[in-house]
């Protein structure tokens, strides 16, 4: 009985150590993963690839001006994937227009190429080449409103962030990203799109924009004035010119009242084309596909936003996004597996809405009962630090897939048997809204739903590997559902794909050349496709 007893307590021992040891892993695991960042993460030897057939040291030799202020002379740079670092010539903080003309006349006097960044969340080098000058736009965010004629006038490093801080009370932003972190320039360089399913994308608000060209000169470009350049600056990937300035249009900052409804994936095209798209006092919207394995991209929660007399309300300043820690951590909880991605949807769906903020308030007094309202600002006023992570080796990168309205439910199933087969960790999948464009490069020839996809991968040759993989068939997958893929992401696609998704890409090149015959702007995207 005693050696039973001692046994008895050794094993007790045992286990409370290991439920100690199991208790400070937990936590320390908890604490890494909602830590915040400490910098910029480095993930790895700079970027090879074809953009490597440079001499490098010949053009670090070249004297830079002295007239230009330069953060950054050699060194490297990368995007927000972290998967890209490439060296540089030297990046240029830019002020004004006479710096953007002098950096020109410079890189043109020495055969060295060009490029424009903001905050650089496009995640295939299209801001940046090998050997090249970065135009560091961030500084240059001059934000003018027009009352009178109900517009904004804007540098191109200005974000969207700031954009609305300075519109806030009276007036919104029409189009812009779900996010407000991007520059103005970024955005239009891609013609970003939005949660407005009424407004379309960025090119239908803008009234005009001044336009650098590579040889200096300055062109004014709107729809009715020089629309064959306004056409290809926008969703031009820089490659046409420097964006100075743009006037855009805006929009009443309406109060919202919020409202969300569960259904199955199948029935969200027939719901919005017999409800949503002809109720015109629905002003935002959007949907989120399952992540849960439980119901991997069959349950779609949609988030609506609908306009209400806002005569006799109270208003609040802007505020930042809280619970970054919390917001934090349940997303990388989420990359651990699948019990915590089936916590992650139940929360979504039960949980979130409950501690939403609601920032407009009746001068009266008002029921319990009554739904929570919001500015047209609010929604859209989110910098996403939590997305933000110090963990290593780990990055998130977005996809984008734009497909025709009637191929929306083969499209979701073809899908999630490309996601599952490839064992791709999807961190989120929201459906939105887009009409037809008419910019030259468009992504959307007809109208079609968006399908932006977050997918989290490790930043080794393993997880790039995979990530290619599930690219590829996506893309073919799109490909055969007639829709088109969004370019500013990774390069994994083949000269091949990006022909058959943009039959008109090499008249896009052809252009590209017309403007900027010494290919001045060159970033890494034109010079392995248009090669």
């Amino acid at each position: 009985m005693r050696k039973f007893s001692q046994k008895f307590k050794t094993g007790a021992s045992v286990a409370a150590v290991v439920v100690v040891l199991l208790g400070v892993y937990s936590y320390r695991k908890l604490q890494a993963l909602a830590a915040d960042p400490s910098g910029e993460k480095d993930c790895g030897p700079a970027f090879g690839g074809e953009q490597a057939k440079i001499d490098l040291e010949r053009i670090k030799a070249i004297a830079p001006l002295k007239d230009l202020k330069w953060s950054q002379l050699g060194g490297s740079i990368n995007d927000a994937s972290c998967l890209n670092k490439t060296e540089i010539y030297g990046m240029v903080e830019v002020r004004s227009v006479e710096d953007i003309a002098k950096t020109l006349a410079f890189a043109r006097d020495n055969k060295l190429s060009v490029t424009t960044a903001g905050v650089r969340h496009s995640m295939g080098g299209h801001a940046f080449r090998k050997g090249g000058i970065v135009l560091d736009m961030r500084g240059f965010n001059k934000i003018v409103l027009n009352e009178s004629s109900r517009s904004v006038t804007v540098q191109p490093g200005a974000t969207w962030h700031d954009i609305q801080n300075a519109l806030h009370p009276r007036f919104a932003v029409r189009a812009m990203q779900s996010t407000d972190i991007f520059t103005v320039g970024g955005s239009i360089s891609v013609n970003a799109h939005g949660m407005d399913h009424q407004a379309g994308a960025l090119a239908k608000s803008i009234k005009s924009m001044k336009v650098m060209l590579a040889d200096g000169s300055l062109r004014t470009v709107s729809a009715t004035e020089n629309p064959d350049l306004f056409n290809l600056v926008v969703g031009g990937y820089g490659l046409f010119g420097v964006i100075v300035e743009a006037e855009l249009d805006i929009a009443d900052n309406l109060v919202y009242q919020t409202g969300r409804r569960m259904m199955d994936y199948k029935e969200f095209p027939a719901l919005f084309a017999g409800e949503i798209e002809k109720d015109g006092n629905i002003g935002l919207m959007y949907g989120h596909l399952s992540t849960a394995p439980s119901s991997f991209l069959k349950e779609l929660l949609l988030y609506t936003y609908t306009k209400v007399d806002g005569t006799d309300f109270k208003r609040e300043p802007l505020g930042e996004v809280s619970g970054t820690k919390l917001r934090r951590l349940t997303i990388n909880l989420s990359k651990q597996g699948p019990l915590f991605q089936e916590m992650k949807w139940l929360s979504e769906k039960h949980i979130e809405h409950r501690m939403e903020t609601c920032t407009v308030t009746r001068a009266q007094a008002i029921g319990s009962a009554e739904a929570c309202l919001v500015n047209r600002n609010d929604p859209m006023h989110d910098s996403v630090p939590y997305l933000r992570n110090a963990l290593p080796d780990d990055t998130d990168i977005l996809h984008e897939y734009f497909i025709p309205r009637s191929q929306f439910v083969s499209f979701v199933d073809g899908m999630r048997k490309v996601l599952t087969d490839n064992k791709t960790n999807l961190l989120n999948a929201s459906v939105r809204v887009v009409h037809q464009e008419n910019n030259f490069l468009t992504y959307s020839p007809e109208p079609a739903f968006s399908l932006v996809l977050y997918i989290n991968q490790t930043t080794d040759d393993e997880g790039n590997r995979r990530m290619k993989k599930a690219t590829e068939e996506l893309i073919d997958l799109t490909i055969a559902h007639k829709g088109r893929f969004f370019l500013p992401y990774q390069l994994y696609y083949s000269r091949d794909q990006l022909q058959r998704s943009y039959p008109q890409i090499n008249d896009f090149f052809a252009a590209k050349r017309k403007y900027d015959p010494a290919e001045l702007f060159t970033n890494t995207f034109y010079q392995k496709y248009a090669s």
